[in-house]
């Protein structure tokens, strides 16, 4: 059966060299480096026949209705076109199918005295369908399959799902089954009256949803595992290994070498690209006079609430008064009532440069923005106007105390002793005694080894340390391309963080000094480095601000929808962990690595402020001339709800306009070309305007 993601169809190219950024060369890349890795054993040259499978999910929710002290048991699923469940209850655990006797869905019939056919509901968005059941509580379970056609069925293994009722839960479709946490298995159902048609199911417990994967192809099927990265290049590694073992073994040109390699990082891309947010997202539905379905707020780790508005609290120059921490104690009230939700502020540790990023003493947190208690003052009155907290931690690399017997900076003092051995072996400024990098090495300081043992015990401390005593509610990370996002699920399993962001910044794909259309390859690499943290933190939306650059420098708006018509950068695959952003203090401020187009930066704060994700806001257009068109903005923003996972449907995107409708709320448009939202029953107001941008509330 085709998943909803339909078949692979783009060759996405994977990213040549990579772009470490340092103190002096931070910004876009002009020149990516020459693409230096060997293709080795690659023989006679054959196409590549396997299917990789797309997943859809089916979610339940259980929840208890207090006024009308009955269960309400809540369908959705992503599986395409017209969907209908075959239902009914059961009161022990022999799970005999009977029809309850109450109010039951619109488009219910009752099927053979047997049981109750019901057509789902189309979702507002159009992905999918959802159905609400009202169930009395002296049932046990819920039972159902579903029917897609005449002849495909999904059922588990030959026998009904099966939800119990006994409490109220969210739970996957194979709850019934024990499990070990973090246990993985295939589940096969299969249709009984087409049993050619099979669908495997990799299986994924973690309380929120089970994931469908649909394959056509009977024999020889390629089986993704659960949403891992390292699994799906292993079963890709696997296939070119089948090609190369063939019997005929002729030494194939380059050009061919790379057809084969691009057209299998075409597979692990669009494999990647079906990533979701692990929180669904309920529409809100009339269930009738009496009854409505009001499902309990999850909050994810990573993404807070989910409504979060982010502030950057200072820039490039904030350290140079020596008293910033007091300075933006006077602007708190300010930010509160503009309806900022975060606030990040800069690196708190001693630092070698005083802008706080090349830390020394970990646990020193007397820097160049003010003392500790100072710091722990500022938190305090943030928390006071309910404002959160991120700290900037840089687990990178770290600056040393003293010199080995060899001149080299190496030794490390303070609180954290550590040796050589702390630092990277390939690293071949410093002599470090470790195992190899897990990522691009940071040339202007040691990069740490996160994988010794000591190294990550003292780092887990040391987060934990500044969560109790400074107070700080969650993490921005810096360079985190520098190490495997394994070790951040490690530091964010330990410290517990609200909210939490790296910041992993490369290339985007350029010919010919061109930007590209197509940045899937680009966003991917940034998606792979979230799912390697288990989407315990989200990044900065590094693609969607370089789209935006070329889309307005050029009037080109047509570049803010993709292939599939969807947001073109991060926000477009996982909303939910995708901090979106125009400017910070190395791209603005007095660094200017990569300036927003000038003149543009309202256009910018009109989309990311409109869209999913979670965006950030930069100090220096706070307070600006900017700040008012902002701020109405913002409060648009709250006053709808928009949040890291609504919905969005393009309206336009050609050369000199683009307009979006999102959460059938707020209509947008930037760009000098005109739009109006649609007439119709929906009457739309113009909430804010400025030039080249409108936004109209619904």
């Amino acid at each position: 059966m085709p998943g909803a993601l339909g078949q692979i169809s783009n060759v996405l190219l994977k990213a040549e060299g990579s772009h470490p950024k340092g103190q002096e060369d931070i910004g876009e890349p002009k020149d990516s480096r020459q693409h230096n890795r060997r293709l080795e054993g690659f023989y006679e040259e054959h196409s590549i026949i396997k299917e990789v499978s797309v997943q859809n999910f089916v979610n339940i929710s259980v929840t208890e209705c207090p006024e009308t002290d009955k269960n309400l048991v809540h369908l959705e699923t992503d599986l395409p076109g017209d969907v209908v469940v075959h239902w009914g209850v059961c009161r022990d655990h022999d799970k005999r199918w009977e029809i309850p006797t109450a109010q039951y869905p619109p488009e219910t019939k009752i099927f053979k005295k047997k049981a109750l056919r019901t057509l789902l509901q189309p979702k507002e968005d159009g992905h999918g369908s959802w159905g609400l059941f009202s169930l009395d509580k002296e049932f046990m379970g819920f039972l159902f399959v579903l029917k897609l056609n005449e002849n495909t069925w999904l059922n588990y293994m030959g026998c009904d799902f099966y939800i119990p009722l006994a409490s109220a839960t969210s739970l996957p479709i194979q709850a019934s089954q024990s499990q070990t946490e973090g246990q993985e298995k295939q589940v096969i159902l299969s249709p009984p009256q087409n049993e050619s048609s099979k669908i495997i199911i990799p299986e994924r417990f973690d309380s929120h949803f089970a994931d469908i994967s649909g394959n056509t192809a009977e024999a020889d099927q390629v089986v993704l595992g659960a949403a891992s990265g390292n699994e799906i290049i292993n079963e890709i590694r696997n296939l070119v290994t089948g090609i190369s073992s063939e019997k005929i073994r002729k030494t194939k040109t380059k050009e061919a070498q790379e057809t084969i390699l691009q057209e299998i990082e075409k597979l692990a891309a669009e494999a990647y690209s079906i990533f979701r947010s692990a929180t669904p997202t309920f529409v809100e539905k009339d269930v009738s006079d009496a009854e409505a379905l009001k499902p309990p707020i999850k909050l994810s780790s990573g993404t807070g609430s989910g409504y979060e508005i982010l502030c950057q609290g200072f820039n490039w120059e904030s350290h140079k008064s020596g008293r910033w921490y007091k300075e933006l104690d006077e602007k708190i009230s300010q930010l509160a009532s503009i309806g900022f939700t975060i606030v990040w502020l800069p690196p708190p540790t001693e630092s070698v440069s005083p802008e706080g990023y090349m830390p020394k003493d970990l646990y020193n947190l007397n820097s160049r923005y003010g003392s500790m208690e100072e710091l722990k003052i500022l938190v305090k009155r943030f928390h006071e106007v309910g404002i959160k907290v991120l700290g900037d931690a840089v687990l990178n690399h770290r600056c040393a105390h003293s010199q080995n017997q060899n001149g080299v900076w190496n030794i490390f003092g303070g609180r954290l002793k550590w040796d050589d051995r702390a630092v990277v072996a390939d690293d071949p400024h410093f002599q470090g005694r470790g195992n190899k990098s897990s990522g691009d090495n940071f040339h202007a300081a040691p990069n740490i080894d996160h994988s010794q043992d000591f190294v990550r015990k003292d780092l887990k401390e040391w987060l934990i340390w500044l969560r109790k005593e400074i107070g700080y509610d969650g993490w921005r990370l810096d360079f985190v391309r520098g190490f495997w996002g394994g070790y951040v699920k490690d530091y964010m399993d330990a410290s517990e963080p609200y909210f939490a962001l790296g910041e992993y910044w490369d290339s985007l794909s350029y010919t010919y000094g061109e930007m590209d259309h197509n940045q899937d390859a680009h966003r991917q690499r940034i998606v792979d480095w979230i799912n390697a943290t288990s989407g315990t933190a989200g990044a900065f939306d590094v693609t969607t601000k370089g789209i935006l650059h070329a889309a307005l420098e050029r009037c080109e708006y047509w570049r803010l929808s993709d292939q599939k018509g969807k947001p073109p950068g991060v926000v477009g695959w996982w909303p939910s962990r995708a901090v979106t952003f125009i400017e910070n203090h190395d791209t603005g401020s007095t660094q200017g690595h990569w300036r927003f187009p000038n003149g543009k930066e309202m256009q910018g704060y009109a989309y990311i402020l409109t869209h999913p994700g979670t965006p950030a806001v930069f100090y220096d257009h706070i307070f600006s001339h900017k700040g008012s068109e902002i701020s109405a903005l913002i409060s648009l923003r709250n006053r709808t709800k928009i949040n890291c996972r609504s919905t969005v449907k393009i309206t336009k995107a050609e050369r000199d306009v683009y307009a979006a409708i999102i959460d059938e709320k707020v209509a947008m448009k930037i760009g000098p070309g005109h739009y109006e939202p649609p007439s119709g029953p929906k009457k739309w107001a113009l909430a804010t305007e400025g030039k080249d941008y409108k936004v109209w509330e619904a």
